[in-house]
Order: structure tokens, then C-alpha cells, then sequence
């Protein structure tokens, strides 16, 4: 990469005739990565060069690149489907007015954390960009309910949405979506802290068709929304419900007795479940391929067993992550040494297991990944004096 100065003399001794030839020899990873230094003119030479002809472009981190380059790439490349603008910190709602008056054909846009970002942008795009399917405005915390409404208006065949930090959403916003898009696989709102039952009650009974759902950090919801995933979301996939410390082994028996598809759960930090969501899981659930308990504490190495003997541990279970859970023993390592698809486990301040456990684990299953800490041993009590105090993962408190 060239320094600001090595670029202005490069430019001035070569001929842009030239300069087109070189870029021309280099792949759209590359380009990419020069638009970083060059502030946008790489992207309008490669809308230039690459006019109609371009369909899908990544200028993921590309932070010299704005609104006045995606104009220009804009106009000279009108049959875009996918444009990857992750990170381009630089844009603004223009951007987005551009690619509506432009780019009726876009498909798949990632604005994850450009931050300024609003609600118009997402109007324009509703007006301009109707075959939408998929929109990623992750951490775009400017945007509100009404920016949601415009949208879902004019892209109802919305298909993922990605809300990840959008912290000024409400439910209301989530009632537009379950309203107006049914074609719906895919609904990211981790962290939206505002969101209650209500909004995602809407959501399951409007988005019949929905696979994968990611409400971690969402404290609020209750077994009211694994209840409503199970009357309405049966073809679901993927649920991750990392933190919603209301939720109880009640709800997810309802979800595992309906969405018999599930392949990966994240259930870290549900507080309240016990060895019973474990039983359901093993009996209704038999394409489960990742787990995630860490921190359920309530979880025993009984649980484990029934998991171990279900429809999905000898073919399908892949990972299971059950950091803190202080129940856990050796017991549950011999449990799982028949999942041989097993290939990874996490296992942090599981005080009760040992290196002896793990090594027994191995002989059955060699190739697998096993992240534990064990402290170091305990020093015996000092002698003839007050004893120092120990933990088993610090030295010394």
C-alpha cells in the first residue's frame, strides 16, 4: 500500500489510461482493499470498467469510501444485486438515495454500523429498491419505528433482517414487520432492548416461514415467545436466546415438542432451565448440532445423559458449550464419548471436571476440541500463622 504522497506522485506520472490497465489485472478483493487508501476513486473505476456487467460487490471495511463514490458507482452500475457496505463509516443517507434512484435491482445490502444511517435512508429504499430480500443495518441506532414502517411498506418480500443494536427499537416496529412480510427466514434483534412479548408474538403469527431468530440480550421476553415460536414457527432452525433469564424449561418443552428441525440453540445465561429442557431436546429434536448451556447452572450430568442417548448425539451434535456449570462432572464426559460427530466442547470453571475425565473423553474421541482451565493446585496453609486464601482460578484473592 501506497503512503498519501507515493499515491498523488503515482497519479501524476501515469496516464489514467495506464492506471485503468493496472487495476484492471486486479481482483475485486484487492480493489477493495486500495479504495481504502485511494478514497473512492478505486470504486468508481471499477463501476466504470465493470458498468452493467457488475452483480455483486463487497467494499466491507472500506473506510476512504463516500457518498460521492457510491453516487457515481451507483449510476454506471444499475444491475447491482449485492453491494456489502459494512463498515463504510463515511456514508450517509445519500448513499442510499443513491442506490434508489439507481439500483432498482438490488437484492442484498449490508449497512452494518454505519452509524449515520436514519430512517430516510430506509424510506428510499423502500421507494427505489422493491426487490429487496435482504438488509443488515446492525448498530444503525438511529433508526426508529417509523424508518421500519417505511421500509416493510415497499420491500415486503423482505426475506433477513438483521436489527442488531438498534436500540431505539420498539414492538411497534416489529408489528410493521409481522404485518407486511411474510416471506421472512430470518430476524436478528439482539440487544434491541425494548422489545417485550408483544412485538415478537406478532412476528411468529405473521412469519410463518421463520428459520433462524436471534433475540440475545432481549431480558424482557418470556416462555410466551417460545410458546408462540411453537404454534406458529415450525420449519425453525436456529434460536438464539442468550441472557432472557425468563425464560423456563415450561417454554422450551412447548418449542422442542413443536420445531422438530432445530440445529442450533444458544440458551447461555437461560438461569432457570433444568435437566427437563435437556429430556425435550433429546426426544423432539434429532438435527441438533450446537448447544450452548454455558451458565445454566442448573444443568447435571443426568440431563447430559439423556442428550447423550437422543436422536441427535451419535450423527448430529457438533458443539456443546457448557462453561459454568458447576454440576457438571466427569460423569457427563462419559455420557457424550458416543456423539462422534462431537467436535467441539466447551467446558471453562466446570470445577468438578478433570484432566482425567478429558483424557478418557479423547480415546473415543481423538479429533475433539476441548477448551478447559484448570487452576493452579491449591498451596497447603501456612504453618503457624493465619492461612492465606485461594480460589481455584486465582492464585491468590
Amino acid at each position: 500500500m501506497f503512503s498519501n504522497n507515493d499515491e498523488a506522485v503515482i497519479n501524476k506520472k501515469l496516464p489514467k489510461e495506464l492506471l485503468l490497465r493496472i487495476f484492471s489485472f486486479l481482483d475485486v478483493v484487492t480493489l477493495c482493499r486500495c479504495a481504502q487508501v485511494s478514497r473512492g476513486r478505486v470504486v468508481e473505476n471499477i463501476s466504470k470498467r465493470c458498468g452493467g456487467f457488475l452483480r455483486k460487490l463487497s467494499l466491507r471495511g472500506c473506510l476512504g469510501v463516500g457518498d460521492n463514490a457510491l453516487r457515481t458507482f451507483a449510476q454506471n452500475c444499475r444491475n447491482i444485486e449485492v453491494l456489502n457496505l459494512n463498515g463504510c463509516t463515511k456514508i450517509t443517507d445519500a448513499t442510499c438515495t443513491s442506490l434508489s434512484k439507481f439500483c432498482s435491482k438490488l437484492r442484498h445490502l449490508d449497512l452494518a454500523s454505519c452509524t449515520s444511517i436514519t430512517n430516510l435512508s430506509l424510506k428510499a429504499l423502500s421507494e427505489g429498491c422493491p426487490l429487496l430480500e435482504q438488509l443488515n443495518i446492525s448498530w444503525c441506532d438511529q433508526v426508529t419505528k417509523d424508518g421500519i414502517q417505511a421500509l416493510v411498506r415497499g420491500c415486503g418480500g423482505l426475506k433477513a433482517l438483521f436489527l442488531k443494536g438498534c436500540t431505539q427499537l420498539e414492538d411497534e416496529a416489529l408489528k410493521y414487520i409481522g404485518a407486511h412480510c411474510p416471506e421472512l427466514v430470518t430476524l436478528n434483534l439482539q440487544t434491541c432492548l425494548q422489545i417485550t412479548d408483544d412485538g415478537l408474538i406478532t412476528i411468529c403469527r405473521g412469519c410463518h416461514k421463520l428459520q433462524s431468530l436471534c433475540a440475545s440480550g432481549c431480558s424482557n421476553i418470556t416462555d410466551a415467545i417460545l410458546n408462540a415460536l411453537g404454534q406458529n414457527c415450525p420449519r425453525l432452525r436456529i434460536l438464539e436466546v442468550a441472557r432472557c433469564s425468563q425464560l423456563t424449561d415450561v417454554g422450551f418443552t412447548t418449542l422442542a415438542r413443536n420445531c422438530h428441525e432445530l440445529e442450533k440453540m444458544d440458551l447461555e445465561e437461560c438461569v432457570q432451565i433444568t435437566d427437563s429442557t435437556l429430556i425435550q431436546l433429546s426426544i423432539h429434536c434429532p438435527r441438533l448440532q450446537v448447544l450452548s448451556l454455558s451458565h445454566c447452572e442448573l444443568i447435571t450430568d443426568d440431563g447430559i445423559r439423556h442428550l447423550g442417548n437422543g436422536a441427535c448425539a451419535h450423527d448430529r451434535l457438533e458443539v456443546i458449550e457448557l462453561d459454568n456449570c458447576p454440576l457438571i462432572t466427569d460423569a457427563s464426559l462419559e455420557h457424550l464419548k458416543s456423539c462422534h460427530s462431537l467436535e467441539r466442547i466447551e467446558l471453562y470453571d466446570c470445577q468438578q471436571i478433570t484432566r482425567a475425565g478429558i483424557k478418557r473423553l479423547r480415546t473415543h474421541l481423538p479429533n475433539i476440541k476441548v477448551h478447559a482451565y484448570f487452576a493452579p493446585v491449591t498451596p497447603p496453609p501456612s504453618v503457624g500463622g493465619s492461612r492465606q486464601r485461594f480460589c481455584r482460578c486465582c492464585i491468590i484473592l
